[in-house]
């Protein structure tokens, strides 16, 4: 009887495994992207957040705001001679900034690897991505920590590629932290999702990146 049964299931596997991989006919197709579907949002994506400690361990840059001229060739020197006053109002200088992560910034249409994190271990310098009154959360880099009369941390953040903060990320709490960046995934792969987006955009935030 259990025999049979597992004759049966290495039959049907068998079958399934033919068409989602080997069947190149339509329904071969169609079973092998509802296959894919299946796997990357219910079995990838949830044991990635488990392993990461972060209900969004991958996020797509949307923006413009941390990049940087030339983002992977960019001059880190280049691109500190136009901002280095910005950042020596908050006492960051150059020497600083040279060791934070993602110095060279990175560019809309980056897909980064996100990890959770306690508040008590950001620093100053790291990238983090926090919920604001937005549709999708903000990915900036920290400028300056402090804490409240209960103890608690609060962030404050500017995009590298900004003029001055936006009003959002002057005083983030720690319920809004989502997690810290971690490193560079796949550079302008999340285009191929961006790009269905994109018109209806402000057309101020259409296009590729340039240099404020």
């Amino acid at each position: 009887m259990v025999k049979e049964a597992i004759e049966k299931l290495k039959k049907y596997w068998k079958k399934f495994w033919f068409i989602v991989w080997k069947d190149n006919s339509l329904r071969g197709w169609i079973f092998s992207i509802i296959f894919l579907f299946i796997v990357i949002k219910f079995i990838f994506f949830p044991l990635l957040s488990l392993t990461t400690g972060t209900q969004l361990p991958l996020a797509i840059v949307e923006s413009c705001s941390m990049y940087h001229q030339g983002n992977l060739l960019s001059n880190f020197d280049d691109w500190w001679q136009l901002h280095a006053s910005k950042y020596s109002e908050i006492g960051i200088n150059k020497t600083e900034f040279k060791n934070y992560i993602f110095k060279n910034g990175f560019n809309k249409g980056d897909i980064l690897f996100i990890v959770g994190t306690k508040p008590k271990d950001i620093k100053i310098g790291d990238v983090i991505i926090f919920k604001a009154n937005s549709q999708n959360p903000i990915i900036h880099r920290v400028i300056s920590i402090k804490t409240n009369s209960e103890g608690k941390f609060i962030f404050s953040t500017e995009g590298d590629n900004n003029n001055g903060q936006l009003s959002v990320e002057q005083e983030i709490q720690e319920n809004q932290i989502v997690g810290k960046a971690a490193f560079k995934a796949a550079p302008y792969l999340g285009w191929t999702k961006l790009i269905f987006f994109e018109g209806s955009r402000d057309p101020s935030q259409r296009g590729f990146c340039t240099q404020n």
